[in-house]
């Protein structure tokens, strides 16, 4: 079956992000779940878009650091407020679980906050002197932002080892598993993100 013609319940469950593109367009996917992605689509009258898949290696600076401002910055934004939220209602409910993940809200504001003011250095500082070629005088905060990047990852790690490699445990309750599908589609993205700023954009400032 194909993912349009899956139930929404299925869908918030199984696909990535899901959940908070479904909020944001006021679908209902809790009591509502039963019908199909396609009948959710035609009655709040949305586009069925594909996503993009284009090789990054021909673009511009300008166009590389516009979809990663789109596609990365802009999405880490929604995803780190809705994925701390889940995570503080998973740990109040299932805190006294041995496999509940006690620490995990904390451990995502350390990681919202670090990545805010990262981002906000890429946007002020560096994308700015990117995007007018001047990568010789890039080289310091290109240094910066690696160091930052190593530190994400690490910060990744914290939340592999916390969430048994992001795998709810057995009897999992809809948000708790929501939340790793999240915290999965957060991981994707970042380790993406990271991929496109180390091993292209900034490769290209020599």
């Amino acid at each position: 079956m194909s993912l349009i013609e899956q139930s929404i319940g299925h869908t918030a469950l199984t696909l990535p992000g899901a959940t908070r593109v479904f909020r944001d367009h006021n679908i209902d996917f809790c009591c509502g779940g039963g019908i199909s992605l396609r009948q959710a689509a035609e009655l709040e009258g949305l586009p069925k878009g594909e996503r993009d898949e284009r090789d990054w290696q021909s673009a511009s600076n300008s166009e590389l650091i516009e979809h990663i401002l789109a596609r990365y910055h802009d999405v880490h934004r929604k995803q780190l407020p809705e994925l701390v939220k889940m995570a503080r209602r998973v740990e109040q409910v299932h805190g006294e679980r041995d496999t509940c993940p006690n620490g995990l809200a904390d451990l995502l504001t350390t990681i919202h906050q670090e990545m805010e003011s990262h981002m906000q250095k890429e946007e002020q500082i560096l994308f700015p002197m990117l995007r007018q070629d001047k990568g010789a005088q890039a080289k310091g905060p290109i240094a910066v932002m690696r160091h930052e990047h190593d530190d994400h990852g690490e910060n990744l790690e914290k939340v592999m080892a916390l969430t048994d490699n992001i795998t709810p445990p057995k009897g999992a309750c809809t948000t708790w598993r929501a939340l790793y599908t999240g915290l999965r589609e957060f991981r994707d993205d970042l380790m993406q993100h990271i991929h496109l700023e180390n091993n292209l954009l900034f490769e290209r400032a020599g």
